[in-house]
């Protein structure tokens, strides 16, 4: 079995983690990408009429996401990268947690903020990935080590 680490960046925040990740642990790499890319203006939590914060405001929210994911039964670890929106994981992330079965595996959830932890998503995320092992999960905010990401990810 192998490592996945699957992402969501919405401005390349989160990308440039997920890709420091991958590399450090030699992990394959995923983005979720969403069908309908957001634009700056999706993106303004100031707005109240942001498609972000009409997402974030709609626990059953569901946005569609572009093409295929890798084979999921080839992996026992998937680190799970996204923004944190409204201290949670955006609802990309519950689409694509919902779409595969994650029983049995470990999911390890990293998120990036400009001053938000990670809140409530680990308790969100094993909710909607029944069987799955949802650790507690990491800030992966600034520079990041290789060497620390390798210790993090070898000590889970």
């Amino acid at each position: 079995m192998s490592t996945l680490v699957a992402y969501f960046s919405a401005t390349g925040t989160t990308a440039r983690a997920a890709e420091a990740l991958a590399e450090a642990v030699g992990a394959d790499l995923f983005e979720i990408v969403p069908e309908a890319p957001y634009s700056p203006a999706d993106l303004n939590w100031n707005d109240k009429g942001s498609r972000s914060s009409r997402e974030m405001a709609d626990e059953t929210c569901r946005p569609a996401v572009a093409g295929d994911a890798p084979d999921m039964s080839r992996y026992d670890t998937v680190f799970l990268g996204f923004p944190i929106w409204w201290y949670v994981e955006p609802r990309i992330i519950d689409t694509f947690l919902e779409a595969h079965d994650f029983a049995g595996k470990t999911v390890v959830p990293f998120a990036t903020s400009g001053g938000s932890g990670l809140g409530r998503a680990p308790q969100r995320m094993a909710t909607l990935a029944p069987g799955a092992t949802v650790t507690e999960g990491r800030m992966l905010n600034g520079r990041l080590d290789a060497d620390e990401l390798r210790t993090w990810a070898h000590n889970l």
